[in-house]
C-alpha cells in the first residue's frame, strides 16, 4: 500500500519527501537526543565546578581547623601542670567573675561544671571563648537564665578537656 503510493508519486515529490524525511529525522535526533545530551553535559560540568571550589574550600577549612587544633594542644602544655580545675578558678577570678563564680565541681575525670549566678553576660562569654582559644577546653553544656538586670545571667557551663 506504502510502496504503491511511493510509486504513483512523481520524481521530483519523491525527492522533496526524502529531503523532508531526512529533515524530520535531524530535527527529531537534535531534539531528543543532541539536545538533552549537552544540557546534562553543561549542568553535570557546572556542578562538578562547584563541587571541585567546595572541595578546595575544605581542604582550606581543614588546614585551618588543624592549625587551631594544634595550638589548643600546645596551649594544654602551657597550663603550668594547672588541673583543669584550678585553670578554671584562676582564669575565671582573672576574668572578673570572681565575685559571681559561685561554685566549681568536677563532673568526671577531664570535665569542669562552673555555675555563675549575676555574671555579666559579655564578660562570661569572653572568658569561655578565652578557654577554648588559649587553653583548648571545649564547652559540652552551657545554660544561661537572664535576670532581672540589665546584661546579667545565672548560667552553669561544663568544661571539658579535649583529648
Amino acid at each position: 500500500m506504502i510502496a504503491a503510493w511511493w510509486q504513483q508519486q512523481s520524481a521530483r515529490d519523491r525527492r522533496v519527501l526524502v529531503i523532508g524525511g531526512i529533515i524530520v529525522a535531524i530535527f527529531l535526533v537534535w531534539s531528543f537526543i543532541w539536545h538533552p545530551l549537552a544540557s546534562e553535559q553543561a549542568r553535570l560540568s557546572h556542578q562538578l565546578d562547584n563541587a571541585r571550589r567546595d572541595l578546595a574550600f575544605v581542604r582550606v577549612a581543614e588546614a585551618e581547623v588543624e592549625r587551631l587544633r594544634n595550638a589548643g594542644v600546645r596551649s594544654r602544655a602551657d597550663r603550668q601542670g594547672k588541673s583543669l580545675l584550678a585553670l578554671a578558678d584562676v582564669s575565671a577570678r582573672g576574668a572578673g567573675l570572681e565575685g559571681v563564680l559561685k561554685r566549681l565541681e568536677p563532673v568526671g575525670s577531664n570535665s569542669v561544671r562552673a555555675s555563675f549566678e549575676f555574671a555579666s553576660f559579655d564578660v562570661l562569654m569572653s572568658w569561655i571563648e578565652g578557654m577554648a582559644r588559649d587553653h583548648g577546653v571545649q564547652i559540652t553544656d552551657f545554660s544561661a537564665d537572664r535576670v532581672d538586670a540589665s546584661g546579667l545571667v545565672n548560667a552553669r557551663v561544663t568544661l571539658e578537656d579535649v583529648p
